[in-house]
């Protein structure tokens, strides 16, 4: 079977940044899961595995704008360290869920400057080129309840 639409995928991969450094890897876990074409995916490597079946092995590099977009300056703020009520000590690296005017936000915190917190709302990945050795290990159709709630059910996917 070839992975279109509604069909559920496991895949085993590994993802490089453009410098060679392993970001994430499904090696020594289960193989990831998604239903393709519902989103669950950045939408390059998605496009990339329409058409394949179970057993091919692909190179895949996908561009920001394909991947998690690119870095927006905008989400990058000064932030006073009283906002972050009730924690002692902020330091680079830590996230925060900041409330916004658009929803809840995960942010980054890259720097502290006396009482000026500096964070990055963008996704870590944002602005990188990602590149994905990609192993397809099955490829099913999927239930008309995962069409319906949108993801996978069952092994590798969501129990309700």
């Amino acid at each position: 079977m070839q992975i279109a639409q509604n069909s559920v995928v496991a895949f085993h991969y590994t993802l490089t940044n453009d410098s060679g450094e392993v970001l994430d890897s499904s090696e020594g876990r289960e193989p990831l899961t998604y239903l393709h074409g519902a989103g669950n995916i950045i939408p390059g490597l998605e496009k990339e595995l329409e058409g394949r079946a179970a057993g091919e092995k692909l190179n895949v590099s996908v561009s920001p704008e394909e991947g998690y977009g690119e870095l927006q300056e905008q989400l990058m703020q000064e932030v006073p360290r009283d906002a972050f009520q009730g924690v002692e000590s902020i330091e680079p690296g830590m996230q925060f869920q900041a409330q916004t005017q658009g929803g809840p936000l995960m942010v980054t915190v890259k720097k502290v400057e006396g009482d000026t917190v500096v964070v990055d709302g963008n996704h870590p990945l944002a602005g990188q080129q990602l590149n994905f050795d990609v192993e397809i290990a099955e490829v099913r159709e999927a239930s008309s309840e995962e069409v319906e709630h949108g993801h996978v059910h069952g092994e590798g996917g969501v129990e309700h």
